[in-house]
């Protein structure tokens, strides 16, 4: 699911119930998302990240990720942003680094150039994040998602995006498996 304005109000408002209810029992984000982007159009904006991320950082709860399908660009940032030792993917899972983008269409000079400059700041936010969460340099993050850089769940792990790749066997897909399967 990509993160649009509807997602997010309804993750910042799971995760805020989830605190509510139990400020000291963490907190598990499964994330399938194309990130803002969608095939070959934008459907969302950056900042739709950023309040998750923000959110994620605020609440008491430690907030563990685990990615069941895809994390491009911002959800990478997202899958990145979990607690240390908490951010896990599946084997077949799909992993994906990149600038953030905008379209400029039917805008006068000026708009571009305010644009740009917005998406300049987006884009060097977007390298702290990952050099924060990550442990690369921010030059190094920066050439690194000067293209769309891709990674398997074993490669995410050297990177540093996530801790481990849930195998089969181990409890915690199994777990995930449970709490997925809807009551009879």
């Amino acid at each position: 699911m990509s993160l649009v304005p509807a997602v997010t109000e309804l993750v910042l408002a799971e995760m805020l119930y989830l605190q509510y209810d139990n400020p000291t029992r963490p907190i598990h984000m499964y994330i399938n998302s194309t990130g803002v982007v969608k095939g070959s159009g934008k459907l969302g904006y950056e900042s739709e990240a950023f309040a998750i991320y923000d959110t994620m950082r605020y609440i008491k709860p430690p907030v563990g990720t685990v990615c069941v399908g895809s994390a491009f660009g911002e959800a990478a940032m997202l899958l990145a942003a979990g607690e240390p030792g908490r951010r896990a993917a599946l084997p077949s899972t799909s992993i994906m680094i990149r600038q953030p983008m905008q379209r400029f269409t039917q805008m006068q000079a000026s708009d571009i150039d305010i644009y740009r400059t917005e998406l300049r700041k987006t884009n060097a936010e977007v390298v702290r994040l990952l050099s924060r969460h990550t442990g690369h340099s921010e030059a190094e993050i920066a050439t690194d998602i000067a293209r769309p850089k891709y990674f398997n769940p074993y490669e995410a792990v050297e990177y540093g995006i996530i801790d481990r790749v849930l195998e089969p066997e181990e409890e915690d897909v199994k777990r995930v498996v449970r709490a997925a399967q809807m009551p009879a």
